[in-house]
Parts: C-alpha cells; structure tokens; sequence
C-alpha cells in the first residue's frame, strides 16, 4: 500500500504541523538550533514527541460550549469506525458461514461466505451495492487470529478482493488490477509477528486489528455466465491459519444455510451507529485503533471530554444529547450526492479519496453514510447524481435519458454500469428485476451513430427501448456510474459523465 501510506504519511505530518503551531513551535529539521528573543541559542523543537507535550489537564470543568464543540468532532470522526466495529458484531454472530435472512453472507470470526449470483434487491446491510458482480463478506480479529484466503485462477475475469481495516481504508493489493497469481494469502493484523508456513503465497498486512474482506467477481448477466463462476466461487474460502494444509478447500455456496434476519423497520440500510450509544462505545475505538501521525492530540483531547463526562451525569447527557443533534445536522446531509467527493460535471459528483481517506474525515464520514466499502480510485472510480440536468431532483414521475455518445462509455480496463437507487439509496424493486445496465449486458442497443441511450423513469420508454431502461420508484431517486479499473481519462477526471436530460 506504498502510494497510500505516502499520502497518510503527508497528511500525518500536515495535522503534526497545525499540532505543533497551536502548542506554540515549529518543527525545524533535526540537529538545528534555533534563536530565541535575547538571541539565545535553544534546542531543536523538531525533536519534541508527543510524550513531551502538554497534554489536556484532569479536573478541569468543562463549559457546554467547549463539550458540545469537541463532542461533535468526536461523532463525525468516530461514525465511521463504530460502524466497522457493529457490523463485525453483527456478522461475526452466524456460527458457519451462511446468509442472513438468504440475502446478506454472514460468517463466524476468521472466515467469508459467498454469494453465487448477484446481490438480492433486498439487501439492507449496505447502502449502494451493485449488480455487476458476486459479492463475498467476511470480519477478522488479526492479531488474535490470522486469516488464510484462497485466490482461485479466475482467468480473464475481472476480480479484486477489497480489504478494509477500522477505519474503512483498503489495505493490501489482491485483484487483478494487481497481476495477483492464484494461491494462499495470509491476513495479519499490525502487532502479529509468527511464522510464516510454506506454501503462503503472500503475507498482507492490516493496520489494525479488525479487518474485513468483500471480494468481488465479475459476473455477466446470462445463464451461461453463471455456471461458469460457480466453480470458481467456491474456492473463495477463507479460515484461521491453524487450519492452514496448502490444499485448496472448496464451499458449495449454493447449499449454505440461511439464517432469520433480525427485525428491522424504516425500510432504509441497517442502523449501525447508533447516538444515544455512541460516547459509550468511543472509548473502545481509541482503545483498539492507533492514531494516525497527528492523531494523538486528538485521541488524548477526546479522553479528556469523556473522562469528564464519566463523573458528571449532566455532562453525560449533553454528550448524548450532542451525538443526537450531530446525527441530524452533520451525519444525514451527507445522504444527498453533492456532499460527496467532488463535481463531475453535468451535476454529477465523483468519489475522491474513496477507502484511502487517511485524515480526510469529510470524505471518510460520507462514504461511511452513503455508500460503504468503496474500492479505491485505481479500483474503481464513482460518480453520482440526484439531479438532471437543469439541477432538478430525479423524480420517477418524470422519464429520463443518459446519452454516452459514440465511444464515449466509460473508459475501463474492467467493467462499467449505470445504477438507479431509490430515496434510501438501495434498489427499487421492479417487475423486471433490473436495478443496473451496462457491459455485463448483451441485449443493449445501440442508435444508429453508435451512442447509447439508457433510459430512467417510473414508465417505459416503449417495447423497442425497454432492455436500456432501468424502473424508477414513485417518488425520488438517484442515479450511480461505477468504473471498474478505469483508465486513464476515469483517473485524471477528463471523463466527465453524460447529462440526465428529461425525456418525454
């Protein structure tokens, strides 16, 4: 992960540097000596660490405004990692590798399940899901118990398995967009330090100690397609090291158990992150999850609110009261597309820094709401909209069409696709059973000059034009292009998505 630890490290040390200039110095390269007021020679300040500095002070009593404006930072910060650390205790709870409710693949500690076929329109585990590819679910403990995941020979396939540590940033580079060789990848955690047994075909290490993997294989929308992955899914098998015998193991995904979901209302994705829980939960994330360079001031400023608030109940219940409010205010508007990332053109929007967010808290907080477990850009880049071209909410009221002019497709070495989602970003059930169009489809069509059209709306656009129409709801949508191993015009940005024009 060099180019993403280059960037973490470059941002570490832009977060020291405010660190430093609020304490009151700058850092001055090793070794210097700097001058002081009476021209007194004083000794570097470049050599400070953190164990050194001032740190916040016990005691103290803490006003609501100053508790109320770090409780806020608190809950954007923390949301997107108390929401790996419940859905891990929520996955981890099958005892074999199984699905939930027959949709979502759930699995003990240390171990995946797969999918056979694309995901159900169902699902509410993750908001913005795709039916391009076979999905796969699974949660680690590295430190504790290192993971053995088998990488079948898939060929020409497009493949890539996403790994995510507490954070929600990628780690490891396993896919085909890395040339991986099929074998044995051995998952660690930060502080495992065993052996490594013959026939481990790369070790991959997490930065902390709760990981998860999604892997993703591309699955062409025919029967023959389907048969053809089958084989191939059910090597993707994944267990805890001790069970490692350099023989290939297979699962028939297909004859899995199901498990009963628990109950759920509202109709949107699954409440990970929870307010009135929150602060109560924190202390556990800074516990298990190291501070980033120029995180620790941070952490120890958090510690402080909460250690307060641990001897005063009506501080405590400020801070309820404030994750409750920052929900509301500062959580939900992440929700709507142009909050994420940056314009696209044509008032679409693209992912930017999407699962190698670092310090970048904004882009972090927003994926975490709207779309979780992204790939990262060389993986896939994302665009999104909510509105058409005049900057007007899409409403399945009205029928829309998206014009790729002749080659103009999004340039991929993978696949591409077209997404409609309904007001809760998940997909909109229809008589037809269609949620995306796009490469793994061959009864497009095309217009006589080579573009294509697809179509958006609540109504057809007629019996020649229904294989490119994606079914709206009744009320409002959005809608969502992914680029898989984009080439170079999908990473540089002069790929700009097409207009959704309205379409009578």
């Amino acid at each position: 992960m060099t180019g993403s630890a280059t960037r973490r490290e470059a941002m570490g040390g832009a977060a020291a540097g405010l660190l430093a200039a609020s304490v009151g110095f700058a850092p001055t390269a090793r070794g210097e000596q700097t001058t002081g007021h009476a021209g007194a020679k004083m000794s570097s300040p470049g050599t400070t660490s953190f164990a050194e500095v001032t740190k916040p002070a016990s005691g103290v009593l803490i006003p609501e405004g100053y508790a109320r404006a770090v409780a806020q930072f608190a809950y954007l910060w923390g949301w997107p990692l108390i929401n790996m650390v419940n859905r891990r205790a929520a996955i981890t709870q099958a005892p074999e590798p199984g699905l939930l409710g027959g949709i979502v693949p759930v699995a003990p500690r240390g171990r995946i399940a797969m999918l056979v076929d694309y995901i159900a329109p169902q699902e509410t585990f993750v908001t913005c899901p795709n039916q391009d590819v076979v999905y796969g679910l699974g949660f680690f403990s590295l430190d504790v118990e290192p993971v053995v995941i088998q990488v079948p020979d898939f060929g020409d396939r497009f493949w890539v398995y996403a790994f995510y540590d507490n954070r929600s940033d990628q780690w490891g580079h396993v896919g085909k967009p890395y040339a991986s060789k099929p074998g044995f990848y051995l998952l660690v955690g930060p502080n495992w330090r065993g052996a490594v047994p013959q026939g481990i075909t790369e070790v991959v290490r997490c930065s902390t100690e709760l990981a998860n993997a999604v892997p993703r294989v591309f699955l062409n929308d025919t029967a023959e397609d389907r048969a053809a992955i089958r084989p191939l899914i059910n090597k993707v098998v994944a267990y805890p090291l001790a069970e490692f015998d350099r023989q290939m193991k297979t699962i028939d995904y297909a004859a899995i158990p199901h498990f009963p979901s628990p109950d759920s209302s509202g109709g949107g994705e699954t409440k990970w992150v929870v307010p009135d829980k929150f602060f109560g939960e924190l202390p556990g994330v800074l516990d298990d999850v190291p501070p980033l360079p120029g995180e620790e001031a941070i952490y120890a400023n958090f510690r402080q609110l909460m250690n307060a608030a641990h001897a005063d109940s009506a501080l405590a219940k400020l801070l309820t009261d404030t994750a409750t409010a920052s929900e509301r205010d500062i959580v939900q508007p992440f929700f709507q597309w142009k909050h994420n990332g940056r314009p696209a053109g044509n008032n679409w929007n693209r992912s930017t820094h999407n699962a190698e967010f670092g310090v970048d808290y904004f882009d972090r907080l927003g994926t975490a709401r709207s779309n979780m477990f992204d790939n990262r850009p060389n993986e896939t880049q994302y665009f999104y909209t909510d509105l058409d071209e005049s900057g007007d909410q899409l409403q399945g009221a009205n029928s829309y069409a998206v014009t790729f002019a002749a080659g103009q497709t999004p340039p991929v070495k993978g696949f591409w696709s077209l997404t409609l989602y309904n007001d809760k970003h998940l997909f909109n059930p229809n008589p037809l059973n269609r949620y995306s169009l796009g490469t793994k489809n061959t009864t497009l069509k095309r217009n006589d000059d080579g573009s294509l059209t697809l179509y958006a709306g609540k109504t057809s656009p007629g019996a020649d034009l229904e294989a490119n129409w994606l079914p709206a709801p009744d009320g409002t949508f959005s809608l969502y292009i992914r680029a898989y191993w984009g080439e170079e015009p999908i990473l540089d940005g002069s790929w700009q998505p097409p207009k959704v024009e309205r379409h009578s």
